[in-house]
């Protein structure tokens, strides 16, 4: 029998002792901020995620570790903030209550577009596996939300909130899918007369 991979499962730890690239994060909180046009001012308010999956290159990831973890230095290579997707749990999310915290009632999905989304025929979303070694449920990914992190916040909770990384493959897939979903092109309707 010829075996074309070594991966066998969706998930692996490694021991980088650094963020990578498909790394998957428990409950994350953060700052955000937005303009509150009544007061004319920025408000900033917390936020928390059940899970974040790291999308940032993982080759950009590295060398900004290493100008800032080593003698060199290379100013180009240093990131600004690191691109991260919240991944909500599946049960929530088929309810439309995934994003109750943030007092927004999504839709319902219906038993057709669930089995579209698991198999990854939706362009708007990313389904990931359970993990029960990792305790890691269901999750889905909507494409249509997605933070930028301050690299050293993410880099000091790093080692309190590392659950485990997607292997490879699977990291691959799902950045491929994200950038494909970031640059489609919506045509308008024409209208024939």
């Amino acid at each position: 029998m010829c075996l074309l991979s070594q991966i066998k499962t969706y998930y692996r730890k490694h021991n980088a002792d650094r963020v990578v690239q498909g790394d998957v994060l428990r409950e994350v909180k953060f700052s955000d901020w937005d303009w509150d046009t009544e007061k004319n001012e920025v408000i900033i308010y917390e936020k928390k995620l059940p899970y974040i999956v790291v999308l940032t290159q993982d080759c950009d990831l590295e060398q900004d570790f290493k100008c800032r973890t080593t003698a060199e230095k290379n100013d180009d290579k240093i990131l600004q903030a690191i691109l991260v997707c919240p991944a909500y749990g599946w049960e929530d999310f088929i309810k439309g209550d995934h994003l109750k915290d943030f007092n927004l009632k999504m839709e319902s999905i219906n038993s057709n577009k669930r089995n579209l989304i698991k198999t990854q025929q939706v362009a708007r979303f990313h389904y990931l596996e359970e993990d029960p070694e990792s305790q890691i449920p269901s999750l889905v990914i909507d494409f249509k939300h997605y933070y930028t992190l301050p690299v050293e916040f993410l880099c000091y909770i790093y080692k309190r909130h590392y659950v485990t990384s997607m292997n490879e493959l699977f990291r691959e897939s799902l950045s491929q899918r994200f950038s494909f979903y970031l640059s489609r092109i919506g045509l308008p309707e024409i209208k024939r007369s």
